[in-house]
C-alpha cells in the first residue's frame, strides 16, 4: 500500500512540474514607431521572443518627407529583458545598423568631385528602454540608443560618424 501511495505522489509531482515548465506565451511582435510617424518618417519592427528574458528583431526605417538626409536604415537587434513578465519591462539591447544617407561631401582633389553623395555604412551600438504589454497583447515601448558607423571614409569629417536609435513604439504581440 505504501508503494502505491509513493507512486501516486511521484506521478502527481511530475505532472505538476511538467505543467510549470511548459508555460507558453505569445512570441511574435509587430510594432510601428509613432514618434517617427509624427516627425515624417516610417519605422516598422518585427521581434521574435526567444524566451522569457530575451528576443531578437529587425527594424526598417524609411523617411516619408524630404526633411531627412536618411535614405533608409535596417537595424537587427538583440534584447535582454529584466522585467517580471515574459519579454517585458526594462531592457538593454545591442544592435547593428545598415544605414544610407544623402549628404554633401567635399573632396580634396584637383578634379573637385565634391557634391551630394549617397553614403552607406554599418554601425554597431547599444541601447536601453522599457516595454509594457497588456494581457490582450497591446504593447507600448520607449527606447533610446547610440551607435558608431564603422566603414565610411567620410565619417571623420561629417555628421554621420554616430547614429541614433529610439522612439515611442506601439504594437501587438501575437
Amino acid at each position: 500500500m505504501k508503494n502505491y501511495l509513493l507512486l501516486l505522489v511521484l506521478l502527481f509531482g511530475i505532472t505538476v512540474f511538467a505543467q510549470d515548465s511548459n508555460t507558453t506565451f505569445k512570441r511574435n511582435e509587430i510594432k510601428g514607431n509613432a514618434l517617427f510617424l509624427v516627425l515624417g518618417s516610417f519605422e516598422v519592427t518585427y521581434e521574435r521572443i526567444i524566451n522569457e528574458e530575451s528576443g531578437f528583431g529587425v527594424s526598417l526605417h524609411v523617411p516619408i518627407s524630404n526633411e531627412f538626409d536618411l535614405n533608409y536604415s535596417i537595424t537587427p537587434y538583440y534584447r535582454y529583458y529584466f522585467g517580471k513578465k515574459p519579454a517585458a519591462g526594462f531592457f538593454m539591447e545591442g544592435f547593428g545598423m545598415l544605414n544610407s544617407v544623402n549628404d554633401y561631401v567635399y573632396v580634396y582633389d584637383p578634379n573637385d568631385n565634391s557634391g551630394y553623395k549617397d553614403i552607406t555604412d554599418f554601425a554597431f551600438g547599444i541601447g536601453i528602454g522599457g516595454k509594457w504589454v497588456t494581457k490582450k497583447g497591446i504593447l507600448l515601448e520607449i527606447n533610446s540608443g547610440v551607435g558608431r558607423n564603422l566603414f565610411s571614409s567620410y565619417n571623420d569629417t561629417r555628421d554621420f560618424e554616430f547614429v541614433g536609435r529610439g522612439g515611442i513604439t506601439v504594437g501587438y504581440r501575437f
